[in-house]
């Protein structure tokens, strides 16, 4: 039982005291975050792609 009633108290603690963003500033933050997250992959794949040539020319010479 005591499950059940910290599920339910949880759930109206989530509907009444906590203050939700707004639908658009939500929408914003994503964006941000999804830019973002493209940009870091993109610079991770090619500080890969640099290590991975110049490893495979350093490997080359033996």
């Amino acid at each position: 039982m005591n499950l059940v009633k910290y599920i339910k108290d949880s759930f109206v603690e989530l509907r009444t005291k906590v203050s939700w963003i707004s639908w658009e500033e939500a929408q914003k933050s994503t964006s941000v975050v999804a830019i973002f997250t493209i940009l870091f992959a993109l610079a991770v794949f090619f500080v890969d792609k640099v290590f991975q040539a110049g490893l495979g020319e350093y490997f080359k010479l033996f």
